[in-house]
């Protein structure tokens, strides 16, 4: 393994930072290649068709020139939907991202636990399969928002959002039958946590929990005994559009350093 050979990070927006995040602190030394699918956002409005096709497609495109040693689908969406057919076309490590519906039942005291997601993640049965296997004993309250993928990007755009423009995106979660139970909410889509701050203090009573940490630490397991580079990197970030990239300074936290147009 070459230790200059990077992860790559896949997401169709800036949601993936959620769990770049995470990994830069396990693995501080790894090159990183994000590549934000803008010219295919929001992944949660389009068909499973779509996210079938175009996600390996890209996919391939980037494994091809940049040989990286792992790829990571940062994006529930495009996890629940094109997962195998990533890892049927790539000869590499894949590793996806699911709802967090597993550690959510663990700490859920109501036994009742909402599932914020895009559109498209909360309505694949991938979510009933997790419901049935970690939390038969809950009620899921699924609500998708394609308003709070909207804030995110704005968010870490450097626009001013606002905890009431949190609030009115998700209170339909909590006025859906048994949301008013809801105790502990699954963010279920990655670009959410990079909005926790707003979210907490819209609904300060409710715990959160998302992937994050959980695919940081399979990523780090995955390449445990593979070398890395003495010293950190900056990190390179694509985007397949012009689309309003995040500024330098806040890339800088996530360890990126550069912005391109794939």
């Amino acid at each position: 393994m070459d230790p200059a050979s990077p992860i790559l990070f896949f997401d169709s927006g800036v949601g993936g930072l959620s769990v770049l995040g995470p990994t830069r602190k396990l693995l501080p030394n790894a090159p990183i290649i994000y590549a934000a699918d803008s010219a295919g956002f929001p992944y949660g409005k389009r068909t499973e068709a779509e996210i079938a096709s175009r996600v390996p497609a890209l996919l391939g495109r980037l494994v091809e020139r940049f040989h990286p040693r792992l790829a990571v689908i940062a994006c529930n969406t495009a996890s629940t939907i094109a997962l195998e057919h990533v890892r049927s076309a790539l000869d590499l490590p894949v590793v996806g991202t699911v709802p967090a519906i597993k550690p959510a039942a663990e700490m859920s005291k109501s036994r009742v636990i909402g599932v914020l997601g895009t559109e498209a993640t909360v309505r694949q049965p991938y979510v009933d399969d997790l419901g049935a296997k970690f939390a038969s004993d809950c009620t899921l309250v699924r609500h998708g928002s394609p308003e709070l993928v909207e804030l995110a990007e704005a968010k870490l755009a450097g626009d001013d959002v606002s905890v009431e423009q949190v609030r009115a995106a998700a209170q339909p979660m909590f006025d859906a039958p048994d949301g008013d139970r809801v105790d502990t909410v699954v963010l279920a889509c990655t670009h959410f946590p990079l909005l926790e701050a707003e979210l907490r203090g819209a609904f300060p009573d409710i715990s959160y929990i998302d992937g994050g940490p959980g695919i940081a630490r399979r990523i780090a397991y995955v390449t445990r005994e593979q070398p890395w580079p003495a010293a950190p990197t900056p990190g390179l970030m694509l985007f397949t559009s012009d689309a309003r990239a995040p500024a330098l300074g806040v890339l800088a936290g996530f360890g990126i350093g550069e912005v391109k147009r794939l």
